[in-house]
C-alpha cells in the first residue's frame, strides 16, 4: 500500500501591528522586513523584550553555568579535587557530530587544567559494536588504565547499571547530557542535565556540546587564573554540535550557535585559522563557515560519516583539535570518502524500505518497524528520520545481523514526526529491549531478535491508543507564498535574520504557484575519487511569469521523473546561498533553491489571460531574416551562410546578433510541443509583449543519418581527446532532452561511455565491439527523432490561426 499523499498546510500571511514591523525592518537594509516579520511572529517571537536578542546575539544575555544549581557546584568541586590530587580524567563522548564536537570541546577546555595524555583521555565507543552509552567493557578498560573520573558528554543519563558497575571499580562519574532522564537520579558525583530545569528556561533545549561547554565556563570562573587559551576558542565546536543536533535552537542555544558560527568563519581563513582539521573540511565541502547550512549540509553530515561507515569516531577527535595540517588533510579526505560512501549506502536502504513498504497495509501500520540482516545501523538513524516525514510514522529501523552471548542481537534507530514523543513510546515497551536511550524526537535501541513481533504488536498499540489516523497523514507546513522573481538577495537577506535554522525553527518553505521546470536532469555523484556513487540529485530550473530567466536547483534523492512535465506546477523549496554558483557568476547570482516537494497546480492551468488578441501574435516563420518596424524601434535577424560543418565537427552555425526590444518575445527554435509555445506565450503576457514567432523547420537529415553524424561527432572527440557540451551537440543535430538521453542510452550500449566535468562531455571506448546488440537502443532514438522531426514541421507549418485559436481555448 502506497504512503498517504501529504498535506500541505499553508500559513496564511497575517496583518501585524505596526510597532513589530518597524521594529523588524530596522534590520532589513534592502526591504520593508514584511517576510522576516511573518515568520517571526508565526513563530511565536512577538514580545519587544525578547526581539532584539533575537535578532542581535550581542544583545542578548546569556545564563549562567550555575543555573544548574548544586549540580553544577559538585561538578566543580570534584575537577578540583581530582585536580589538586593528580587524579586521572576520561572523557566519555559519543560518536555522533554533537558527541564528537562534546568530547573535543572537554578535551581542549579540560586540557587547559589537566595534561593531556597524562591526566587526561577520551573514550568513544564504536557505533557499530558498542552503540550509545556508557558500557561494561569499556568502564573495565578505563578502570586498568588508573580512570578516576569520568567526565560524560550527551551520554549517560540512563545508564544505571553501568554507572554502579563503575563506582564498584573505584570511578566516580560527573555526568553531562542532555537526553531524557531515568525516574531517579542516577547515584553519581554531579549530573547537569538541562531536562532538570523547566521547560521555559532559556537552556532547557541545550544539546550534549552545548552542555559541556556550560561546564568549561563554569570551571574558568572558578579557576580564571589557570587556562590559557581564551574561552570563546570552543564557540565553533558548539555551534558546530547545536547545529547538527535535533535540539530547539532557542534560548541560549540560539546565542551559543549565533557567535559559534562567528567563531567558525575564522577557520575559513588563512589568518585566522586556528583548526586545521574544520578548514580542511570547509574546503572540501567548498564552503565558508558563515552559514548554518555550511554545517548541517557540510561539516556536521562528514562528522557523522565516520563512525556510520567505520565504526570508529575517535580519529574526528584528533580531526578537530590537531593543529598537525598534514594530518588534519588526511583525516579530512577520508571523512570526504566516509560521507560519500554513506550517501550511496543510504541511498540503498531507501529503496529496500520502500520496497518492503510497499507490502504493508499502512492503513493500519501507526508505528513503522522494519529489520533486516543486512542492514548497516550506521545510516539507519537518517533512513528513519527521511521515511517517518515521508509516510508521517514514527520509524524504527533495526539491523539483525549481530549475536551477543549466543543470542541473536537487533540494534536499529528510530526517528518521530508530529510532534509524537519518541522516547516514551519506545520506553512503553522497555520489558522487550535490551537497552534504549535517546529523547523525543531520535532514539537508539536494541533487542532479541526473537522479540521483535512483539515488539512491533506492542509499539503500534500503544499508539493506536493515544492517536487517531488524521494525525498520520504526513504534512508539510508551507511558511510563506512568493514568486521566483522574489528568491533574491532581499528576500534571502530577510530569511537570513532568523538564521540559524534548526529545531523549533525551521528552514522556511517557500511556496511557488503555477510554476515550470525546463533542463531537468539527474545525476550520480563522484567522490573525491571520481568513483560514482549511487546517490541521485536532480537539477532544474524553475519558471513562472515573473521571470526571463529561470533560477537554478536541486533535488536531492530524487529523480528526473518524479517533476511533473508539459504542466504547471505547485512548488514547496527552500532558498540557499551557493558560494560557488556566486563564485563562477552563473545565472543564479549565487542562490540556489532546493526543492521539498511539487504537484500540478490546483488550477493546472497554463495561461492567466481570456483571449488572444489578433495581432499579439506576428509570424515571421521560415524566413532567412525578418524585420519588425515598431515605433522607434526596429529588431531583426539575418541568417549568414556558413558551413554547416562535418560529421566530425560538433560546431554550430553562425548568426549575426539581432537587437531585442523589451516590447517583443521571440521564438527562435522551432518548438516539437505545444508547451513550448504556451512557456513563452505565459511571459508575454507577464511583461505585455508582442510574441514573434521567428522559427524555421530545420533542414534535417533522415533520422538514421542523424544517428550517423552523432556517432561521427563522439568518434571525433574520442580521438582528439576534446570535450563538448550537451548543448552544443543537441544544437548541432536538433536533439531535445528526450532524445539525448536515448542517445547515451544507445552509445553506451554500443560500446561508448561517458563522463561529465562541469557540464562538458567526454567519451571512451568501453568495447571493441562497436554495434554489438544495439539495434534496439538504436531503433529507440531514431524513432524519437523522427517523431519529434514530425512534430516540428507541424509547428513550422500549422496556420497562425490554428496557434492563435488554439491559445484562446486554453486561455
Amino acid at each position: 500500500m502506497e504512503n498517504l499523499e501529504t498535506q500541505w498546510q499553508i500559513l496564511s500571511f497575517l496583518e501585524l501591528p505596526q510597532w513589530f514591523s518597524e521594529v523588524v525592518r530596522r534590520y532589513c537594509h534592502n526591504s520593508d522586513g514584511r517576510y522576516a516579520a511573518q515568520l517571526l511572529w508565526q513563530r511565536g517571537i512577538q514580545d519587544p523584550l525578547q526581539l532584539p536578542g533575537y535578532l542581535d546575539p550581542d544583545a542578548y544575555q546569556p545564563s549562567s553555568p550555575f543555573e544548574f544549581g548544586v549540580e553544577m557546584t559538585n561538578a566543580i568541586a570534584r575537577l578540583k579535587q581530582a585536580r589538586e590530587n593528580g587524579e586521572k580524567v576520561t572523557i566519555w563522548g559519543d560518536f555522533d557530530a554533537d558527541g564528537v564536537t562534546s568530547t573535543s570541546l572537554l578535551w581542549e577546555g579540560l586540557g587547559e587544567f589537566f595534561p593531556q595524555h597524562l591526566l587526561l583521555d577520551y573514550y568513544i565507543p564504536n557505533r557499530l559494536t558498542e552503540s550509545h552509552g556508557l558500557n561494561r567493557g569499556g568502564i573495565e578498560r578505563l578502570a586498568t588504565t588508573g580512570t578516576k573520573l569520568i567526565v560524560t558528554c550527551d551520554t549517560g543519563s540512563t545508564n544505571l547499571e553501568e554507572i554502579e558497575y563503575a563506582q564498584q571499580l573505584g570511578i566516580d562519574l560527573i555526568v553531562t547530557d542532555h537526553h531524557t532522564l531515568p525516574e531517579q537520579r542516577p547515584s553519581v558525583t554531579a549530573i547537569i542535565n538541562p531536562r532538570y530545569l523547566s521547560k521555559d528556561h532559556p537552556l532547557y533545549h541545550l544539546s550534549g556540546v552545548a552542555v559541556a561547554y556550560k561546564l568549561i565556563e563554569a570551571l574558568y570562573q572558578s579557576l580564571p587564573d589557570v587556562p590559557q587559551q581564551p574561552l570563546e576558542n570552543l564557540l565553533d565546536l558548539v555551534a558546530i554540535g547545536l547545529i547538527a543536533d535535533l535540539v530547539q535552537l532557542q534560548g541560549d542555544c540560539r546565542y551559543l550557535a549565533q557567535q559559534g558560527i562567528k567563531q567558525l568563519q575564522k577557520q575559513a581563513r588563512n589568518h585566522t585559522a586556528t583548526r586545521p582539521g574544520i578548514s580542511c573540511l570547509l574546503e572540501s565541502c567548498k564552503r565558508n563557515g558563515d552559514r548554518p547550512t555550511d554545517i548541517s549540509f557540510g561539516l556536521g553530515p562528514r562528522i557523522n560519516a565516520v563512525s556510520r561507515i567505520h565504526g570508529d569516531a575517535s580519529f574526528c577527535v584528533e580531526l578537530l583539535t590537531s593543529r598537525d595540517v598534514t594530518r588534519c588533510q588526511h583525516l579530512a579526505f577520508e571523512a570526504e570518502l566516509a560521507n560519500t560512501r554513506r550517501k550511496s549506502l543510504q541511498n540503498d536502504i531507501i529503496k529496500q524500505v520502500k520496497y518492503k513498504l510497499a507490502r504493508i497495509d499502512l492503513s493500519t501500520t501507526f508505528v513503522i518497524v522494519l529489520d533486516d540482516a543486512q542492514w548497516q545501523g550506521g545510516v539507519l538513524g537518517l533512513v528513519a528520520g527521511q521515511i517517518a516525514q515521508e509516510y508521517g510514522r514514527p520509524t524504527i529501523l533495526l539491523s539483525t545481523g549481530e549475536t551477543e552471548d549466543n543470542l541473536a542481537i537487533a540494534r536499529g534507530s528510530a526517528r518521530s514526526v508530529n510532534q509524537i514523543d519518541l522516547y516514551q513510546l519506545v520506553k512503553s515497551q522497555a520489558s522487550l529491549l535490551d537497552r534504549f536511550g535517546g529523547h523525543p524526537f531520535a532514539a537508539g535501541l536494541s533487542l532479541p531478535v526473537e522479540n521483535i513481533s512483539l515488539f512491533r504488536e506492542g509499539i503500534n498499540q500503544k499508539l493506536r491508543q493515544q492517536l487517531n489516523t488524521q494525525l498520520l497523514i504526513p504534512k508539510l507546513e508551507v511558511d510563506l507564498t512568493v514568486t521566483v522573481s522574489q528568491l533574491g538577495k532581499s528576500l534571502f537577506e530577510e530569511l537570513n535574520l532568523l538564521e540559524p535554522y534548526g529545531m523549533g525553527n525551521p528552514i522556511p518553505k517557500l511556496l511557488i504557484k503555477n510554476c515550470w521546470f525546463k533542463h531537468v536532469r539527474n545525476k550520480n555523484i563522484q567522490d573525491q575519487k571520481g568513483q560514482k556513487i549511487q546517490y541521485i540529485k536532480t537539477s532544474f530550473e524553475l519558471w513562472d511569469n515573473t521571470v526571463k530567466q529561470g533560477l537554478a536547483g536541486v533535488w536531492w534523492g530524487h529523480y528526473q521523473h518524479e517533476i511533473p512535465q508539459e504542466v504547471t506546477c505547485d512548488a514547496v523549496v527552500e532558498l540557499y546561498f551557493n558560494i560557488n554558483a556566486y563564485q563562477q557568476k552563473q545565472r543564479s547570482q549565487g542562490y540556489e533553491i532546493r526543492l521539498v516537494a511539487v504537484r500540478p497546480s490546483q488550477e493546472n492551468i497554463l495561461f492567466n489571460s481570456s483571449g488572444v488578441e489578433a495581432d499579439f501574435l506576428i509570424d515571421q516563420r521560415n524566413q532567412s531574416e525578418f524585420r519588425i518596424q515598431h515605433g522607434d524601434w526596429t529588431i531583426g535577424r539575418g541568417l549568414q551562410a556558413a558551413d554547416a560543418g562535418s560529421a566530425d565537427s560538433p560546431s554550430e552555425n553562425l548568426r549575426v546578433p539581432h537587437r531585442h526590444n523589451s516590447e517583443f518575445k521571440i521564438v527562435e527554435q522551432c518548438p516539437q510541443s505545444w508547451q513550448e509555445i504556451y512557456q513563452p506565450y505565459r511571459q508575454a503576457i507577464a511583461h505585455n509583449q508582442k510574441l514573434v514567432l521567428a522559427y524555421s523547420f530545420p533542414e534535417h537529415l533522415d533520422p538514421q543519418t542523424t544517428w550517423q553524424q552523432l556517432v561521427g561527432i563522439v568518434k571525433y572527440l574520442i580521438r582528439t581527446g576534446k570535450t563538448a557540451t550537451r548543448e552544443q551537440i543537441q544544437a548541432k543535430l536538433s536533439l531535445s532532452d528526450r532524445c539525448w538521453q536515448l542517445a547515451l542510452k544507445a552509445l553506451q550500449a554500443s560500446g561508448i561511455d561517458y563522463q561529465v566535468t562541469e557540464e562538458n562531455y567526454s567519451f571512451n571506448w568501453i568495447t571493441d565491439n562497436f554495434y554489438a546488440q544495439t539495434e534496439a537502443e538504436i531503433t529507440n532514438f531514431i524513432l524519437a527523432v523522427e517523431e519529434e522531426q514530425f512534430q516540428r514541421q507541424y509547428f513550422a507549418q500549422v496556420p497562425l490561426s490554428v496557434i492563435t485559436h488554439q491559445l484562446s481555448i486554453i486561455g
